[in-house]
């Protein structure tokens, strides 16, 4: 595969047509989710890597035979909204439906058991945690009650003439930013998990319980980058396009 890159590209259409580009912006720390708009010159800066450098990364991401390439995904940017909706349901709510609740028990089963000597950072990732899961648990429905249903009809009235959904939100752009601004709410909050936990560095005393606690964490962090990065650069800005708003 052969494409010219330069540092006008933004991280957001690199990821998003070409998902094998993902491990190398996580590789250096670049967020190509809530931050995904930025231009490569202005994300490697940030980072304080030598744009050549990072370029280089990615055309050899690029060039990698189908075979060593990890997964092979749709092409989120022409499938119908409805299939994409439908995956970030089924793979990424369904994921987060699972994942809370466990990290839910695993939390204070931890902070119980090792708060004598690691009470300082495990009750700051209580803390964290349970905002997160809040602020998570309202904004899935509120996406698979009212905004994605939004998304889905208006589709079909354009690709089929189904009658136009009503919309009590005013246009798609309104709750769509209010949905943004809670990605960018949870990637604040995933950010200092990181931080306070340095970057998930387990404690030589770390029982498995402890153990399994920062790796559904740290797993939980890589859905949501890849969650948020299908809604904030595909999803979204196609729809907005679609509804005409």
């Amino acid at each position: 595969m052969t494409i010219h890159i330069d540092g006008k590209m933004t991280v957001r259409d690199l990821v998003g047509r070409y998902p094998q580009t993902r491990p190398v912006f996580e590789k250096h720390g670049i967020d190509y989710c809530c931050g995904g708009g930025k231009s490569l010159s202005e994300a490697s800066g940030e980072r304080d890597l030598k744009l050549p450098a990072l370029v280089s990364d990615l055309e050899e991401a690029l060039q990698a035979s189908p075979g060593e390439a990890k997964t092979t995904e749709k092409e989120w940017y022409a499938a119908p909204l409805v299939e994409l909706v439908r995956h970030i349901v089924d793979v990424h709510h369904g994921y987060m439906k699972t994942a809370l609740p466990r990290l839910r028990s695993l939390v204070p089963t931890v902070l119980k058991a090792h708060g004598a000597h690691h009470g300082d950072v495990l009750r700051q990732v209580q803390e964290l945690f349970s905002a997160l899961d809040t602020e998570i648990s309202s904004h899935l429905m509120k996406e698979e009650q009212v905004l994605f249903p939004y998304i889905v009809a208006v589709e079909a009235h354009v690709r089929d003439g189904a009658p136009r959904p009503r919309a009590p939100f005013g246009s798609a752009r309104n709750p769509i930013r209010q949905m943004e601004h809670e990605h960018d709410s949870a990637g604040e909050v995933l950010a200092k998990l990181r931080e306070v936990t340095r970057d998930y560095a387990l404690p030589t005393d770390a029982c498995p319980t402890f153990t399994a606690m920062y790796e559904e964490l740290q797993r939980m962090e890589a859905d949501l980058h890849q969650h948020i990065h299908l809604e904030n650069n595909i999803l979204f800005p196609r729809a907005i396009e679609l509804d005409g708003s």
